[in-house]
């Protein structure tokens, strides 16, 4: 079976990190998130697929080529105009097959889909959308089913009282290549407001099946750091690269740490990362590859992509930084947020 990842997403809510960068090639990790989906599916025994992409595509292509280094095969598919949910799914259908999975990819998840699979195929549906339960739905769409698992309406942003249901679209769906009749060729289509409302008026088969496991849109700066403490506490169960050398403290390959330094757990060390003599290192850092941090630096609940330089003195809390970044000498910063931007960028 074929999965169909959505990657077209340009967040922005998370700039500047991704001013000039596809949304899900975000690190988690120290890893693009998008690299972790397709591992885990890889996992799960999806070997094919094929990625919708629109903003910066050539940044992800020469970051997972042919799929061939993951033991997969990735086929693209580029918009040339945005076509929203719906109309990226109808772009990619000369390479789907008769049944195929969808993911939102700049949504964080690491679920078990053979469940969703199985439902499918038993209730016959034409598209089935996998739900997960949130405690408050008032900021999505609300799904309510009927006992069979079809879905009687949606319901997007309820007020108290306007429905019982907690159970929200995942942006993960299993669908049968009948129902891209549904939606017409060439232009924007919104699945949830288009082309999912449409397959209940006509009858044609569309059920909800509720997921288990961790789920979390990154969309904003505050998920984007909650994502990271649920790494560093395991309730994101995704691999982090490098060993664990002490209770939630994972370094990678040619770690060089300083007299005198100090890590607090949690934290990751990317490979090649140089510590200072006497830095605070944690807790809730990650920290990417090819890092120098100097000598009594200060590094609480931050992330920093790979190449930053932080120098002499330097106190980060709650930060985020991307690529290349560079903190100057003396500098405390707190819940700062950059990313530098490059020359040139192919797009």
């Amino acid at each position: 079976m074929k999965a169909l990842l959505l990657a077209g997403g340009l967040g922005t809510r998370l700039r500047p990190l991704t001013e000039q960068l596809p949304k899900p090639m975000a690190l988690v990790g120290n890893r693009p998130w998008i690299e972790h989906l397709i591992v885990q599916l890889r996992d799960q025994g999806i070997r094919e697929f094929v990625l919708a992409l629109k903003h910066y595509p050539e940044l992800i292509r020469r970051h997972l080529g042919d799929g061939s280094r993951y033991g997969v095969t990735i086929d693209y598919v580029i918009e040339q105009e945005a076509l929203g949910t719906a109309g990226a799914i109808k772009n990619a259908e000369p390479l789907l097959d008769e049944r195929f999975l969808v993911f939102n990819a700049d949504i964080v998840q690491h679920i078990d889909v053979k469940p969703l699979l199985r439902f499918h195929q038993e209730t016959g549906a034409t598209a089935t959308i996998g739900l997960m339960e949130v405690e408050d739905p008032s900021a999505f769409g609300v799904v309510e089913l009927s006992d069979r698992g079809e879905i009687r309406r949606f319901v997007e942003k309820p007020k108290p009282g306007e429905t019982t249901s907690k159970r929200v679209n995942a942006g993960i769906y299993v669908m049968n290549k009948e129902a891209l009749a549904y939606i017409p060729p060439g232009g924007e289509v919104s699945i949830e407001r288009e082309t999912f409302p449409s397959l209940i008026e006509q009858g044609a088969g569309l059920y909800g099946f509720p997921l288990q496991g961790y789920w979390l849109d990154i969309g904003t700066r505050e998920r984007y750091r909650k994502v990271h403490w649920d790494l560093l506490d395991r309730k994101l169960k995704l691999m982090i690269h490098g060993q664990e050398q002490n209770k939630g403290i994972w370094v990678g390959k040619d770690v060089r740490i300083g007299d005198g330094a100090l890590l607090i757990p949690p934290v990751i060390l990317g490979d090649g990362v140089r510590i200072g003599d006497k830095a605070i290192i944690g807790p809730y850092t990650v920290i990417g590859e090819g890092c120098h941090i100097a000598a009594r630096a200060r590094l609480s609940e931050t992330i920093l992509w790979d190449g930053c330089i932080v120098k002499e003195g330097v106190q980060l809390y709650q930060c985020v930084f991307g690529y290349d970044s560079e903190i100057e000498a003396g500098h405390i910063l707190y819940e700062a947020y950059a990313q530098r931007m490059k020359e040139e960028v192919s797009v």
